[in-house]
């Protein structure tokens, strides 16, 4: 931990550069199709140590003065409700963060494009509440032809039915919350457009994975496979570029796919020959040039790995994914050699549950054991009790041990947590009055306004942010929410620490 593998000022003076560079390319209009997380990057940052999680807003700073941005967010994923997994929130929220967060970076929003509209309530709930606060939205319908008759497609019934979107600046940033929010189609849209005004305009792609310039195989794209194994997408060697050029490069098979029909369509929408050779043509991707130690990488990424593994397995038991997408994510798991033992966390955390069990602790029977890799290496447990969690246990025998105050030393007020219980089992006639992190955090929060050794430790919770913690079970809503703040990398057992089918 704290071992750097990646140069983020390397990164970032490169990555400038060859963006500038491809808008000089198209007459000063570049429509860059941004991929990925554009703010809070964790997943680079666990794969890529040294990578700074908002690189990509450091990166639009310097370029803000040349550069409008253009959100887009998929319908469906605003009525179904898609839950963008590190924050906990939907889609259609996650989008009003990012204007929010842009905002504090200083960073204007040009637009946000709702695609494949169909007048759902939900959607048209979701426009309102930007348009009343006089944001520019705009609404995309599917692509009349998409994907096989480019005619259709590159047509007044096609691209032109969608309302052409004003900028300003000689680079358009075309960035989502997530995949599949039609951020190509919006670029696609806005050349059409620009070419019927007799603007020639370009279009290329920004995404950090899969790095094109590292091995097929290498733990870090292996890791990017694991991230979308939901998705079904897989890295592959782009055949267009080695026919091109006779050499392999590595990306992915959406863009390798439908690489034919978008140079048909590039082709159409300027009347002349396509600009580019393959899908690696199309990119402006520089992260590669950044890993300065590729032995912390690669171990990084391996982690990485075992990480989604464990998510997988428990979004299984939770009903969101099927099996295959379990499979896929431990297949690629036992393609880098690695087993979920293979997370230091692991074992001291089911060891905790045992020791648990032992001592006849536990709620409805069910022992929980968890454990934290502090920064220094050391190993911390916890285990659940009829007054908290195990997180929450966790947490707290974690800052005591950080701030070197003896267990027997308590660091809440046994009359506060009495006053508690009793408010939950007698006020509010709750079944189970054991605290969850996030009410222990708030009780800590409470004991450390009347005693000094509660505020000392306290203020060690800084110190556990990218701290590894495992746990023996899924967590409650709770327990996620208060790991969620304390920003660590939890992976928990796919098994339910209740018998309890609601829990809160």
């Amino acid at each position: 931990m704290g071992k750097i593998g990646f140069d983020n000022e390397l990164y970032l003076e490169k990555q400038t550069k060859a963006i500038l560079e491809r808008v000089k390319k198209y007459d000063n209009k570049l429509y860059l199709e941004f991929g990925g997380k554009l703010i809070f990057d964790y997943h680079a940052s666990r794969v890529l140590p040294g990578f700074d999680p908002n690189v990509k807003i450091k990166l639009l700073q310097q370029l803000k003065d040349k550069a409008d941005i253009i959100l887009c967010i998929y319908a469906g994923d605003i009525e179904r409700r898609k839950i963008r997994a590190d924050f906990g929130i939907t889609y259609d929220a996650d989008a009003m963060k990012l204007i929010d967060d842009l905002r504090h970076w200083g960073i204007e929003i040009t637009a946000v494009v709702i695609t494949r509209f169909k007048d759902q309530p939900a959607v048209n709930i979701f426009k309102n509440k930007l348009e009343r606060r006089d944001i520019n939205v705009y609404t995309h319908s599917f692509t009349k032809g998409y994907p096989r008759d480019v005619e259709l497609i590159v047509s007044e019934e096609g691209y032109g039915a969608n309302p052409y979107i004003p900028t300003k600046k000689p680079l358009v940033i075309v960035t989502a919350p997530g995949p599949g929010s039609g951020k190509l189609a919006t670029c696609l849209s806005q050349m059409y457009h620009d070419y019927k005004q007799g603007k020639k305009s370009g279009y290329s792609k920004f995404e950090t994975f899969p790095i094109w310039n590292i091995p097929l195989k290498h733990p870090v794209n292996v890791a990017y496979e694991a991230a979308t194994a939901d998705l079904g997408d897989f890295n592959m060697i782009d055949p267009h570029h080695k026919k091109a050029y006779g050499k392999e490069t590595v990306n992915y098979n959406r863009d390798v796919e439908v690489f034919p029909i978008l140079k048909s369509i590039l082709e159409k929408i300027t009347g002349s020959e396509a600009p580019y050779q393959s899908p690696t043509d199309m990119g402006v991707n520089m992260a590669g040039y950044g890993i300065v130690d590729d032995e912390i990488v690669q171990e990084a990424a391996r982690q990485e790995v075992i990480r989604r593994a464990f998510r997988y397995n428990c979004e299984y038991m939770m009903g969101f994914i099927n099996k295959n997408t379990v499979k896929l994510s431990e297949h690629l798991m036992e393609q880098l050699g690695s087993a979920p033992e293979d997370r230091k966390v692991v074992m001291p955390a089911r060891k905790a549950a045992e020791c648990a069990k032992e001592q006849g602790k536990g709620n409805e029977g069910i022992c929980c054991g968890a454990a934290i890799e502090l920064r220094d290496g050391r190993i911390v447990v916890g285990k659940n009790s009829t007054l908290m969690h195990a997180g929450s246990s966790l947490v707290l025998n974690a800052i005591k041990v950080l701030a070197e105050i003896p267990d027997r030393i308590h660091l809440l007020s046994p009359n506060i947590l009495q006053s508690i219980s009793n408010f939950e089992r007698e006020i509010l006639e709750e079944k189970a009055v054991s605290l969850n992190l996030n009410e222990t955090l708030i009780t800590l929060s409470i004991s450390a306004a009347h005693n000094p050794t509660a505020h000392y430790a306290m203020e060690k919770l800084k110190e556990l942010k990218g701290c590894e913690v495992h746990l023996t079970h899924i967590p409650s809503p709770g327990d996620e929410t208060g790991f969620r703040r304390l920003g660590v990398n939890l992976t928990t057992d796919p098994i339910f620490a209740t018998k309890s089918l609601f829990t809160e």
